[in-house]
């Protein structure tokens, strides 16, 4: 079932060309792109709204990737790609990101994905903090 994407807190948005080597021997967008297009609007969530200093002072990693497919997307479309976070446990953190295809608003894939926060320096874990949820939108 596709995600709701919310109203009420900071929604990120990422439009994306469907480029001819993202389609495979079906026609169609392969799998393996999808979780490109989570990774690339995760990416430019954090490097768009973060600042200098947090984006230098911590870095994230991926812990697991969770992705229904819901239509395929096809040569020539442009989609949308559109994440926001969840209330942090620690340093993990879940991110959600819906994938539509932008001329029919027709879902796509839907991704549930956990990170962690990791200190910059020593790669150890960091729990997340006010700063950084303030940052991505979330509201308590």
């Amino acid at each position: 079932m596709p995600l709701e994407i919310p109203n009420d807190r900071g929604v990120f948005r990422l439009s994306i060309p469907v480029l001819t080597e993202d389609i495979d021997e079906q026609n169609h967008v392969n799998n393996v792109i999808y979780l490109r297009w989570v990774q690339e609007v995760a990416f430019a969530h954090w490097i768009t709204l973060g600042s200098k200093e947090l984006i230098s002072n911590y870095k994230w990693v991926v812990l697991r990737h969770e992705i229904d497919y819901h239509s395929p997307a096809l040569p020539s479309d442009t989609i949308e790609a559109s994440t926001w976070i969840d209330a942090p446990e620690g340093p993990r953190q879940r991110r959600f990101v819906s994938i539509r295809r932008k001329s029919d608003n027709k879902a796509l894939a839907s991704a549930i994905t956990s990170w962690c926060l990791l200190d910059a320096l020593t790669g150890r874990p960091r729990r997340v903090t006010e700063e950084i949820t303030t940052v991505f939108g979330l509201k308590n």
